[in-house]
C-alpha cells in the first residue's frame, strides 16, 4: 500500500478514535462513580450537536461573522447546555433509581434518550432531515503524495485530545477528583467523610455531558452535516468502546474508542463496501470481549467488608 495512503488512514481512525473515546469516557464515568448506564448519553451528543448549530445561526442572524468566535461560542454553548441536562438528568432521573435494579435505569434513560431525539425530530425546523453544519475552522492543508493533512482536523484532534488530558487531570489532581474517585470507590465511606454524595453525581453527570457535546460538535465539524440519529450509532459504539477497554477505567475507555476506530479503519481498507467496516469491528469486539469480559483494562476493585 501506497505509504501516503496508509497514513489517510491512519490519521482519519485517530479523528474517528477521538470522537469515540470522549463518548466512551463519559460512559465511563458515569459507570464508575454510580455503577449505571446512561443509554441517553449519545442522544445528548445529539442535543448538544444541535444546539451548537442553533447557536451558530442566531450568532449569525444577530451579524457576528467572525469564524473564531461562532466556534467557540457555539461549542461553550453545547457544552454549557448539554452539562446542564446532565446534571438534571442525574438529579431527577438516575438518583431517585439508585436502589432500584439497574434494569430500572437502563431503560429509563434509553427512554429518556428516546424522548431527546424525538423532540429535535419533531420540534427542531426541518429535525428529520440531515442538516449541514458550518465550516468555522481554517481548510489550509498540506498535501504528501496521497496523504493530506488538514489544518481543521488538526485542531479538532488537538482539542478532542486536550479535553481527555483535562478530564484525567481533573479526575487524578484536583479535590473534586479526589471526591469523585473516592465516591467511586465507596459512596458510603465517602458520605461519612463529610463528601456531598449528590453533587459528586451532578458534576460528573454534567462531566460527561459536556464531554459528549463536545464529541457532537467535533463531529459535526469533520463531517460538515449532522442528523437527529447520529447519536445513535455513536453512543453504541462509545459505550462498547468504554466496555472493551473497561467500563469505569478512565484509559480503557480512551484506548477503547481508538481500538475501535482502528478496526473500522482496517475494514474500510479490506472490503470496497463501506458499510462492512462496522460489521467488521463489532463482530471483532465481540471476540475480545468473549476473550476478555472484563475488558483490556479490568477496573480496580477492592472488596468492601
Amino acid at each position: 500500500m501506497d505509504a501516503g495512503l496508509l497514513g489517510q488512514y491512519i490519521f482519519n481512525g485517530l479523528m474517528l478514535g477521538i470522537i469515540y473515546a470522549m463518548v466512551a469516557v463519559g460512559f465511563t464515568l458515569f459507570f464508575g462513580v454510580l455503577d449505571v448506564i446512561k443509554f441517553s448519553h449519545g442522544d445528548v451528543l445529539t442535543v448538544g450537536a444541535f444546539v451548537g448549530l442553533a447557536t451558530y445561526h442566531g450568532l449569525d442572524a444577530l451579524g457576528v461573522t467572525s469564524a473564531p468566535v461562532l466556534a467557540l461560542s457555539l461549542t461553550l454553548a453545547a457544552m454549557l447546555a448539554m452539562g446542564a441536562l446532565g446534571a438534571l438528568m442525574a438529579r431527577w432521573i438516575v438518583l431517585p433509581l439508585r436502589n432500584a435494579p439497574a434494569i430500572n435505569v437502563l431503560l429509563i434513560t434509553l427512554m429518556a434518550g428516546t424522548v431527546l431525539r424525538e423532540l429535535i425530530r419533531l420540534f427542531y425546523p426541518a429535525g428529520a432531515n440531515p442538516k449541514p453544519f458550518p465550516r468555522l475552522l481554517p481548510t489550509d492543508s498540506l498535501t504528501m503524495g496521497s496523504f493530506t493533512l488538514r489544518l481543521d482536523n488538526v485542531i479538532l484532534l488537538s482539542v478532542g485530545a486536550a479535553a481527555i488530558v483535562g478530564v484525567h487531570l481533573l479526575i487524578t489532581r484536583s479535590r473534586l477528583g479526589l471526591a469523585i474517585r473516592a465516591a467511586a470507590q465507596d459512596s458510603e465511606t465517602a458520605r461519612i467523610m463529610g463528601i456531598n454524595f449528590q453533587m459528586v453525581v451532578l458534576v460528573t453527570f454534567a462531566l460527561g455531558s459536556a464531554l459528549a457535546a463536545l464529541a457532537g460538535v467535533t463531529a459535526g465539524l469533520y463531517y460538515s452535516e449532522i442528523n437527529f440519529g447520529m447519536g445513535l450509532l455513536l453512543g453504541v459504539i462509545g459505550f462498547s468502546a468504554a466496555v472493551v477497554g473497561g467500563l469505569g477505567n478512565l484509559y480503557g475507555a480512551v484506548l477503547g474508542g481508538f481500538l475501535f476506530a482502528a478496526l473500522q479503519t482496517l475494514g474500510a481498507v479490506w472490503f470496497s463496501v463501506p458499510a462492512y467496516k462496522d460489521v467488521f469491528a463489532f463482530a471483532l469486539v465481540i471476540l475480545i470481549m468473549a476473550w476478555r469480559p472484563t475488558g483490556l483494562i479490568a477496573e480496580k476493585t477492592a472488596e468492601r467488608v
